[in-house]
């Protein structure tokens, strides 16, 4: 375990007044990865073509992924999000903060996209657009000027894992796996909304849904507050985990969690229950 991290820190979590205060800086690169589900009934490229923090690019979590895969917005490969990071002006030398239109949602699944190709100077802006937007702070409706950056990247492979290794992980126990969605869907009581996908969770999984790491503001919790959010679902902080969810986005969410009270040996599940759910020959468990 490393140290406990509270505050504004530019490698996890930043609030709306850090990057108020560093709007300017010319080396800041702020991105928009605001993404919806199909029954939330939102435009995310809409919505930020009418108002985004200035400066932001647009992050596409569907575009910018492998899409050989028949599952949702898998990470993409290297080569593929270097040539959209230069296109977008993003590069070496760049602090990156990334922000969502819910608050506190798919800005993590970005983050850790960044970690994964050895980035680590990006945070996410805590509370989102929503705090930024109802504390009157700046936006604009004009795309930003881009200038090609160059991004070196080193693919961080500890910090994914594939259904073979999460299969071995929940028979051996050698990690512990931890499912970010809904208690309801975790115990196989709702239908999933994907097709073809059985109900259920990965066998000896601990459930943490996403929202009990959040303030009532939207924030994430801190200290003692989130370390509790964890333990009262049965994960050991002191063990080694796996992160999953529906289809990878949420499930970074408690990564950031984890990575802010100290955990480095935290792992994400990326095809998480979007792929073990529609494997008949892996098991599921109910109840």
């Amino acid at each position: 375990m490393g140290k406990v991290i509270t505050g504004d820190d530019p490698q996890t979590l930043v609030s709306t007044e850090w990057l108020a205060a560093h709007l300017n800086d010319p080396d800041l690169r702020i991105i928009d990865a605001s993404y919806y589900l199909a029954e939330m009934g939102r435009d995310a490229k809409a919505e930020y073509d009418a108002a985004h923090i200035p400066g932001a690019r647009f992050f596409d979590i569907d575009e910018i992924s492998d899409r050989r895969s028949d599952l949702p917005h898998m990470v993409a490969p290297v080569e593929k999000f270097m040539s959209r990071m230069r296109a977008m002006g993003v590069g070496d030398g760049h602090q990156v903060v990334v922000y969502d239109g819910m608050g506190l949602f798919s800005a993590a699944r970005v983050w850790w996209n960044f970690r994964l190709m050895g980035k680590s100077d990006v945070a996410v802006l805590n509370g989102g657009f929503p705090k930024w937007q109802a504390e009157g702070r700046p936006v604009e409706d004009m795309p930003p000027i881009i200038r090609d950056r160059h991004m070196t990247v080193q693919r961080q492979a500890h910090l994914v894992k594939d259904v073979t290794q999460v299969a071995s992980a929940s028979k051996l126990g050698d990690w512990q796996i931890v499912d970010a969605r809904s208690p309801a869907r975790f115990r196989g009581e709702e239908p999933e909304a994907r097709a073809n996908l059985r109900a259920g969770r990965i066998p000896n999984s601990r459930n943490v849904h996403y929202a009990t790491l959040f303030n009532e503001d939207g924030t994430m919790k801190e200290g003692d507050a989130l370390r509790a959010a964890f333990e009262a679902g049965g994960v050991d902080l002191d063990k080694r985990i796996i992160t999953t969810c529906g289809s990878g986005v949420t499930a970074a969410i408690l990564m950031l969690g984890l990575m802010r009270l100290g955990q480095e040996d935290v792992s994400l599940y990326d095809g998480s229950w979007a792929e073990w759910g529609q494997f008949e020959q892996l098991k599921v468990e109910t109840g």
